[in-house]
């Protein structure tokens, strides 16, 4: 279980180590704060939160993020294989809720394939740049992208959660499996292994959304939990949602979404079946 807690980002307790702001952190290494943002997607830092979700490095995370930028500069190592690297050496483990990476998946159906990065690159208009970046886990992308490299591999996005695929009838939220396709948006599976219904909590931030309309086979469910939320059907309606708010429609239909508040939107997101 993960043992993550909020901190307030000016307390000071005795005995306990400064904490760093990101914007302190990516000045200190000299890299960008999205790049920070990627080293932690991959597991190898876990910084803690306040109770506005900021995050908030120790020492030992800027310690471990050094060794990883000259493993980096001097191996010629991608930020995957230098996290395997030291969780090979015991020197970091990725957290419970460490977000998974559908890049990595990529890669590896790429390669089962025998495809190269151009052949893909046409065949889903993405660009060579952007796809290589996906891979080696140093990009994200929106979840209609997803959908859109998915379907080219005939899969979907509920296979990128890589679940061990057997039936979880009770899962805590320790053990969610996460999915973070961009910085503002966060999908956390609550169950799977089942053929009827694919739940998932949708947590979005202010400006984040599925960039572009996509569609798939199936119906889909949808409850605000908190937040407000905005949803476009092609040809059937543009409706704003706001917390206790439901709607339901058929996934065929085109769709597209946004949080355009000032606060992180959660959603309760059920499709069915699991075709999303």
């Amino acid at each position: 279980m993960s043992s993550r807690k909020n901190f307030s980002p000016t307390s000071k307790t005795p005995g306990r180590q400064p904490l760093l702001r990101i914007s302190e952190v990516a000045r200190r290494l000299a890299i960008s704060s999205s790049a920070l943002r990627a080293w932690e997607a991959l597991g190898l830092v876990s910084p803690q939160r306040t109770e506005s979700r900021y995050r908030m490095y120790t020492e030992g995370d800027v310690r471990l993020l050094q060794r990883a930028i000259f493993l980096r500069r001097a191996r010629g190592l991608n930020p995957a294989a230098i996290v395997h690297v030291l969780k090979k050496q015991g020197v970091v483990s990725a957290p419970a809720d460490a977000p998974q990476l559908p890049g990595q998946r990529f890669r590896r159906l790429r390669m089962r394939r025998k495809l190269s990065l151009a052949q893909v690159a046409r065949a889903t208009s993405v660009s060579v740049g952007f796809l290589s970046a996906l891979e080696r886990g140093q990009m994200r992308c929106s979840i209609a992208t997803l959908r859109r490299i998915a379907r080219f591999y005939k899969t979907n996005i509920i296979s990128l959660f890589e679940t061990n695929g057997e039936a979880q009838h009770l899962v805590r939220p320790s053990e969610r499996k996460i999915l973070e396709t961009s910085a503002n948006v966060r999908m956390e599976l609550l169950a799977w292994g089942n053929t009827a219904m694919e739940p998932h909590l949708f947590r979005v931030k202010p400006g984040g959304g599925s960039g572009e309309s996509y569609s798939h086979e199936g119906e889909e469910f949808l409850h605000v939990l908190r937040g407000e939320f905005e949803l476009w059907l092609h040809n059937d309606g543009h409706y704003r949602l706001k917390a206790g708010d439901s709607l339901y429609f058929e996934s065929s239909t085109p769709h597209r979404w946004k949080n355009s508040g000032r606060a992180e939107a959660w959603i309760l997101w059920v499709n069915t079946p699991p075709t999303f």
